[in-house]
This record gives structure tokens, sequence and C-alpha cells, in this order.
């Protein structure tokens, strides 16, 4: 009998230590959020606030005002109007740039072919693109190009491809 109460004794011991592991890892600073009342109640005003109202290390800036953020942007596909898609890496831009050939809905929308990496995005009545992107032109200025080689090649990919009496003001 002796025996398996120190059994029982030594497995509540190694399942004490065990959760206070597991703890150390869940809570590894002095303070544990998830063991105080304050953490799970709903009034969270500030999430840049400290606790213990130091100056926050992080301020969130925008360099936009509301006014731009709320601008509306009319986009001609019928016209000359061009959507350049600069990807940023491991921002969620592959995904982003297949929605844009895959799932707005157009008058016309995006031809994408099972097997193919590049749908065809054709203005309304026209052989001419509105959408310039991988998905789209494939990597017509270089593998993830950066804002300057865009602005550069671009223009020069886009008009290579019109007569030049057709070519629009840029």
């Amino acid at each position: 009998m002796e025996d398996r109460s120190h059994k029982v004794l030594l497995a509540l011991v190694m399942l004490f230590l065990f959760a206070v592991i597991v703890l150390q890892y869940v809570c590894p600073g002095t303070e544990c959020q998830l063991l105080r009342l304050r953490a799970l109640s709903p009034a969270a005003a500030d999430p840049y606030r400290a606790e213990d109202e130091t100056p926050a290390r992080f301020v969130p800036r925008f360099n936009f005002s509301a006014g731009d953020l709320l601008r509306r942007v009319d986009f001609n596909i019928k016209g000359d109007d061009l959507i350049v898609f600069l990807h940023i890496q491991k921002t969620g831009g592959t995904t982003f740039g297949r929605h844009l050939v895959r799932n707005i809905q157009l008058e016309q929308p995006c031809e994408c072919r099972a097997g193919q990496k590049k749908c065809t995005c054709h203005r309304p009545g026209k052989r001419e693109t509105w959408l310039f992107s991988r998905f789209s032109t494939g990597w017509s200025c270089g593998l993830h190009a950066d804002w300057t080689e865009l602005t550069n090649c671009v223009p020069s990919v886009v008009d290579s491809k019109k007569e030049v009496r057709l070519r629009p003001s840029r």
C-alpha cells in the first residue's frame, strides 16, 4: 500500500512540475496576462498604451490623410487606364494578384485557363490589357520588379504593343 501511495505522490509532483514548465512557456514574464482578471475584461481602449502608463514605444503614424484614404478613383476600363500591380514580397501579393485576375466581376472578366499561369485580361471590345501584373502579362519587367523598374519598364512594354498614333500620353 505504501508503494502505491509513493507512486501517486510521484505522479502528482510530476504533474505539478509539468504544469509549471508549460506555464513558463505560455507566460514567460513575471506577470502573466492569462492569470489576471483584467486581461479577460472586454475594455481594451488603446492597444498601444502600456499597462504601467509609460509612453508607448510604438506610435502608429499614417502618411495619408482621411481624405486620401476615402478618395474614390474612377477607373475607365474602356479607355486607356491601366492598373499596374506592384508586388511587394511577403505581403500576400501572390494571393491578391490571383484575386485581381480571377475574382473581380467585370463586364469582360479575365480569361483564366486551367494549367496556365497567365490570364488574358482584355478591355471590352479591344485586344489590349487593362492590368499589368505577373498573372496577366508575366514577368515583363523582371522578377519582383520594384517601383523604379516598373516606372521605367511599363510604358515601354505597353506602348510597344500599340501603333504610335494610338499610344496614350502618360
